[in-house]
């Protein structure tokens, strides 16, 4: 009887034990049943509606680029994409299935790589990925026609940027790339997308914000297999805005012509508002295939080209400017008093500064020379002199006022402020005091000076519009008024008059047989990798200025021979179209 008690007792107690384990169960249970049905519920519906709603993005085309005259330079065209969303493509054999359909219409594709693109393009699970690019609308129907096309992907037009004059105007127009991850999150209040495409140079970057459009957005609800059920929303794209540039195809198209396979360029701008009408830097490059899309390794290639065909030469290329520079100091030194146009010189082919001779481009001297006579021959000896009366401080503080070191504020990325130098610049690059022999150096355009073409073109615009210091720009729209440098008429004058004999009779003879009166002033830098560049500056007609035009051969050798017959062309190609 004590046993049978004993054993009541014991069940009683695990009975007692499993009571209070199934309350404090059922507890826990109400807990989490609040908790995800009260306090998360509406995170959770949140997540299963998602899942049930797509969102179709629907990329609209990108504002056209023309030329001054209408002419094209970038385009959209429709093309078509199949996109799908990653928890769909992460399915069991969802990849080989979609690989496998490719390949049935012959476009190349394998599991391993869809896998490898999708990761690439991941951004987060409701942001569609794309399978298959650049599709015509004819693949696009048999794809859509196979028994197998999955109910998980969509076609969805694509508008893809087509640029008709290639490498003409590459450096001008730019070209547009998908998105990256680094800018959809610096840009992030700008509603990028996962291959949506955006400037990356060029005038494509600098005014994306005008050339770009509105997506369009459509909202479907799908079933659990992913298949299309109904619409829920629909927002139509907006089309980016047009964009006429100043720049004239058919006189780009002259400039290209003239450089051919040389190295360099040539540059020609409105002296009155700085609307540039020519900018070619050659080599240049395709810029279709880089929008299109190009392997790692063709980038890689097209990168490390020695010749650098993606450096835009007319604004991001610092050379020594050489004797083009010498009407910066002839124009300091008049306004300064340091010298009248009758002040004389005598050059024998040689300048002694202490212990160092300087030589003059003619060994045998030019003899007695002004302003006007030393413009004309340029000759070494009396700038070398002029520079020393005039000393580094006021030659430097008026080569900043010409907009030398200084950005021109084109509407271009990339731009560089060449190099002004001076005292301390040398001080903080060598430790070193800036001597008599540098400003010597300086006041022809050599030593430690260096200049963009597109600076040079500036500084010569302002000695052709009366002492205006214009704002270059490539955009039609409103663009900013230039600085009136309040330069002395009479002191112009004489250094315009020294550049027009320069042309009659000096060393730009040849930039004058064109049929256009050409005022400009050859160069003859000093290139430490090999043969001299070769520059002319030159504007047109001397009488009524209208354009000033550069020219850069790289390795040249004399701007006389080489530069100044293309500024001549270029110059009487702009003026006759004119007319």
């Amino acid at each position: 009887m004590n046993r049978d008690i004993g054993r009541r007792t014991q069940l009683n107690l695990r009975l007692n034990h499993w009571r209070v384990f199934m309350v404090y169960s059922f507890l826990a249970l109400a807990v989490s049943l609040c908790f995800f049905q009260v306090l998360r519920g509406g995170s959770y519906a949140a997540l299963s509606t998602q899942n049930k709603i797509r969102v179709i993005r629907t990329s609209s085309p990108r504002g056209e680029i023309t030329d001054a005259h209408g002419a094209p330079l970038a385009v959209s065209v429709r093309t078509f994409d199949i996109v799908g969303y990653p928890p769909d493509l992460r399915k069991a054999g969802a990849l080989e299935e979609v690989a496998a359909l490719l390949r049935r219409q012959g476009i190349p594709a394998t599991a391993q790589g869809l896998g490898e693109s999708i990761q690439k393009q991941y951004w987060a699970p409701y942001r569609p990925v794309t399978v298959a690019s650049n599709l015509t609308l004819g693949q696009v129907a048999t794809l859509v026609s196979d028994p197998s096309f999955p109910q998980f992907l969509f076609p969805t037009p694509v508008f893809r940027r087509v640029y008709p004059a290639g490498p003409l105007a590459a450096h001008v127009v730019g070209y547009v790339g998908e998105v990256t991850r680094e800018e959809m999150e610096s840009r992030s209040a700008e509603n990028y997308r996962a291959g949506d495409l955006i400037g990356k140079t060029g005038i494509e970057l600098v005014h994306e914000a005008t050339l770009r459009g509105i997506a369009a957005e459509e909202a479907v609800e799908v079933d659990a297999l992913g298949r299309r059920r109904k619409r829920l929303s629909m927002t139509p794209p907006v089309k980016g805005k047009d964009l006429r540039l100043t720049l004239d195809l058919g006189a780009q198209r002259e400039a290209q012509q003239l450089l051919g396979e040389r190295k360099g360029v040539i540059l020609a701008m409105d002296v009155r508002d700085g609307a540039i009408k020519v900018l070619y830097s050659a080599p240049s490059y395709d810029p279709n295939p880089l929008t299109w899309g190009v392997s790692s390794s063709e980038w890689a290639k097209l990168l490390k080209d020695p010749d650098r065909p993606m450096m835009n030469r007319a604004i991001s290329g610092a050379y020594p400017p050489g004797s083009t520079f010498k009407p910066v100091p002839a124009l300091a030194a008049l306004v300064e008093k340091v010298v009248t146009p009758g002040t004389t010189v005598y050059c024998p082919g040689q300048f002694k500064l202490g212990n160092r001779v300087f030589r003059c481009w003619k060994k045998s001297g030019h003899g007695t020379v002004s302003l006007v006579t030393a413009l004309k021959d340029s000759c070494d000896v009396y700038f070398y002199q002029v520079g020393l009366w005039l000393g580094a401080d006021r030659l430097l503080e008026w080569s900043q006022k010409m907009g030398v070191g200084q950005l021109t504020g084109i509407d271009l990325p990339g731009e560089s402020r060449g190099n002004l130098a001076g005292k301390e610049w040398k001080k903080r690059r060598f430790s070193e005091s800036w001597f008599q022999g540098d400003t010597v150096n300086y006041s022809i355009g050599q030593g430690f000076l260096l200049m963009t073409p597109l600076q040079l073109a500036r500084v010569y615009a302002a000695f052709a519009n009366g002492g205006k210091l214009v704002i270059p720009h490539l955009s039609d729209e409103e663009h900013p008024a230039g600085i009136d440098l309040h330069l002395p008429p009479e002191a112009l004058g004489w250094v315009r008059k020294g550049m027009e004999e320069v042309v009659r009779s000096g060393t730009g003879r040849a930039s004058g047989v064109y049929g256009v009166s050409v005022t400009g002033k050859t160069g003859t830098a000093q290139n430490p990798h090999g043969e001299d560049h070769a520059w002319f500056v030159g504007y047109a007609p001397s009488d009524k200025p209208r354009y000033v035009a550069v020219a850069l051969v790289e390795g040249g050798g004399h701007g006389s021979s080489a530069a100044a017959p293309l500024v001549g062309q270029i110059l009487a190609y702009l003026v006759g179209v004119e007319r």
